[in-house]
């Protein structure tokens, strides 16, 4: 190995490192102390609850865990969103788990709580996956109810989803272990199935005090909308537990007894291991986002026995185009290529720039595997299209709408992995969350956003000292360094992964390790729901 590589290698696994101690703060949701409390009750955890639930030693992924990070400081933050989302296993069946965190402003929905949760009922439609709710929260958090009441993607979208999952035969069962309040009293009931923990479970639409304030009654909240009240009065739940496990058990249960899903059909054969170390991927990821390397050697590193074919090898060197197999399942790669080529006649192409001939391949690829019922994999570390006068009269616009016409309209599963860079026009036509993948990640080395930190600070600076000069200030060297510095800066925290999975533009920063995992685990989950419509471009400038 040489010294570029074990810097390069120092500088990830510090990445990784980091990645690590943030998702054990999220993992603690409200802290000790509201953990504490929590148990007191007699109550498990959210995370405690899933854990319990998924089958042991089985894998899962979770979804958003850093969803909400620094979103909501002046009201003491909002760890996970106040929900926690995993996919896992349960009695051997895949299924999407949806669990309030109590210990997070007693489970409150916040704005971005409500986006996770309506992310986690896209992933059960797309996928006709079961979908089990954990229930224990306070409702809408009041002092931000204008970010979260009205609008189409607002609290209000949870329950227009649980009717049409209903209308589309995809299992639903909630469990309430705790607070349902509110208008989020219609979740669990608009479930196929409903339980409720006696004693600590409770379902209304208003509370005791407000019933008191509204009509003038007296009445105690287990009275109102307990256990006993709804298994033997109202009939509103189906089932009483005596406690959390015991709910949990009830659960399994019922999932156990699911009958089998039609498959959507994609090839998979027996797995086998990469070949090349995985471990590599740390060393050849450059510490330098300006350094190239060479993006076969992360594919060896992610597929079975080290092996893929390329499509098109010789031609559009900038995006790779390569059928292959992950944990068994068969895949088309898309993926940008991040070392510096030469074209047949001679020409140079920057690596992570997508050339008028690299469109065009990705295009008739991605076209490819929507005839084969193949899934797409992408592998971002992209720049951008090539810009300049010779790609514009070559008609490098034609060349990317084709692109972004092929993947907008694609049918097969897609699955998009931020390795490195994600800027622009590129996002887009790697398939950026735009552009609905099943599921989008990032590794801790990625950034996002319509530039570099370093190309945007230098533009927004030109703009910034034009207008301090215009108002007759004069703008020393030292002056002129500061300003750079402050915008960088800035602008740096917004291209963080981290950014951007707090506002669910990704759905997780993964260990680069567990890539073969999720992608897996999201096709096994893509093939419980059949193709329904064909491959179609529509309209196309050809």
């Amino acid at each position: 190995m040489d010294i570029n590589f074990n810097k390069n290698e120092d500088h990830n696994k510090l990445l990784l490192s980091e990645l690590k101690k943030r998702l054990y703060t999220v993992s603690r949701g409200g802290g000790e102390k509201s953990i504490e409390k929590h148990h007191a009750k007699g109550k498990m955890t959210a995370r405690e609850r899933i854990d319990y639930l998924l089958d042991s030693k089985s894998k899962s992924i979770e979804i958003g865990a850093f969803a909400g990070e620094g979103m909501y400081e002046n009201y003491g933050g909002c760890p996970s969103a106040g929900v926690v989302v995993k996919i896992g296993y349960i009695q051997g069946k895949q299924c999407i788990v949806v669990a309030n965190d109590a210990t997070v402003k007693a489970g409150a929905w916040f704005p971005i709580t409500a986006k996770k949760n309506l992310r986690a009922q896209e992933i059960a439609i797309e996928n006709r996956l079961p979908i089990i709710y954990l229930v224990d929260s306070a409702g809408v958090f009041l002092p931000m109810q204008d970010e979260i009441f009205p609008d189409k993607e607002h609290f209000g979208r949870i329950f227009r989803n649980n009717a049409v999952m209903s209308s589309m035969g995809i299992t639903q069962i909630s469990a309430v272990m705790g607070s349902c309040v509110a208008g989020g009293a219609y979740l669990p009931i608009m479930s196929d199935e409903a339980l409720i923990v006696d004693k600590t479970g409770s379902i209304f639409l208003a509370g005791s005090y407000l019933v008191k304030a509204a009509i003038g009654e007296s009445i105690d909240n287990e009275t109102l909308g307990g256990a006993s009240t709804h298994c033997e009065i109202s009939g509103v739940t189906d089932y009483k537990a005596k406690d959390d496990n015991d709910a949990l058990d009830k659960i399994k249960k019922i999932v156990d007894k699911i009958g089998d899903y039609d498959k959507a059909g994609f090839n998979r054969v027996k797995s086998l291991k990469p070949k090349d170390s995985p471990e590599d991927i740390f060393g050849i990821i450059p510490k330098s986002r300006a350094d190239q390397y060479d993006m076969k050697e992360i594919i060896k590193r992610l597929v079975d026995n080290s092996e893929f074919e390329e499509y098109k090898e010789g031609y559009g060197k900038t995006i790779i185009t390569a059928y292959a197999r992950i944990d068994g399942w068969a895949v088309g790669i898309v993926a940008n290529q991040r070392q510096l080529v030469k074209t047949k006649k001679g020409e140079m192409q920057f690596g992570g720039v997508i050339y008028n001939d690299s469109a065009d391949k990705a295009t008739r690829f991605v076209a490819n595997c929507n005839q084969k019922k193949i899934p797409l994999v992408f592998l971002q570390d992209v720049t951008g299209f090539m810009v300049g006068s010779k790609s514009e009269h070559s008609g490098i616009i034609k060349d990317g709408a084709k692109m972004v016409n092929a993947v907008s309209n694609s049918v097969v599963p897609k699955f998009t992995i931020v390795i490195g860079n994600s800027y622009g026009a590129g996002n887009y036509a790697m398939c950026g969350k735009a552009y609905d993948p099943n599921l989008i990640v990032a590794w801790p080395s990625a950034e996002l956003a319509v530039m570099s930190g370093n190309s945007a600070a230098k533009v927004l600076l030109q703009i910034e000292t034009a207008s301090l000069k215009k108002k007759g200030e004069t703008i020393t060297k030292e002056k002129e360094e500061e300003l750079y510095n402050r915008i960088k800066s800035r602008y740096d925290n917004q291209v963080s992964p981290y950014y951007a999975a707090a506002r669910i533009w990704t759905d997780a920063i993964i260990d680069p390790l567990d890539t073969r995992t999720w992608i897996s685990m999201g096709i096994e989950a893509a093939n419980h729901a059949p193709i329904e419509k064909p491959f179609n471009m529509g309209v196309l400038q050809v």
